[in-house]
């Protein structure tokens, strides 16, 4: 009895649902012109409202007072000029050689200076030990770059952390 009844259901849904269609085709409707009209619904009335100035009068332009332009300007001026007076950093250079062998030493500062002109070398001497090192660098990627560079000079060549001149290129 409960199937009869639903499957009754069913068929009067169907049915309902046909006419429903069917009737607006016979009033010469389609499905575009009622989506229009539910666009062209007029809400304006829900919309909330402001007062509009007039846009033709005068708006006097208003000056701010608390000016920090020459101020700034003054103290980076003077933080420019304090870095300026700064010669030397934290950094990195190359361990290129740590021995006693003089020749050696001359004959390697030779082949990395021939390699790489643009890098500055300091050889330094305490007794017996000559220290070559190359380069100023910021960073330890910067001396890595480098040291790729001179890896099949100088093998056994190693990073070290040290306080580096800061170059004039820089500023």
């Amino acid at each position: 009895m409960n199937r009869i009844l639903s499957l009754f259901l069913i068929m009067a849904l169907f049915i309902s649902s046909a006419c429903s269609s069917s009737s607006a085709r016979a009033t010469g409707d389609t499905g575009k012109e009622t989506a229009r009209a539910k666009v062209a619904e007029d809400l304006s009335q829900y919309r909330p409202r402001y007062p509009v100035e007039d846009a033709a009068g005068a708006v006097a332009r208003v000056e701010p007072t608390h000016h920090v332009n020459q101020k700034v300007a003054v103290l980076m001026d003077t933080v420019a000029s304090v870095n300026k007076n700064i010669k030397y950093a934290q950094g990195y250079r190359i361990l290129a050689y740590n021995g006693s062998e003089r020749q050696t030493v001359m004959n390697l500062r030779k082949s990395i200076i021939a390699r790489v002109p643009e890098e500055k070398d300091y050889l330094t001497y305490q007794q017996p030990n000559f220290r070559l090192k190359v380069g100023d660098f910021f960073s330890r990627v910067e001396a890595q770059q480098v040291l790729n560079q001179l890896s099949d000079l100088i093998p056994n060549a190693q990073i070290v952390q040290e306080q580096i001149n800061i170059n004039k290129t820089y500023r």
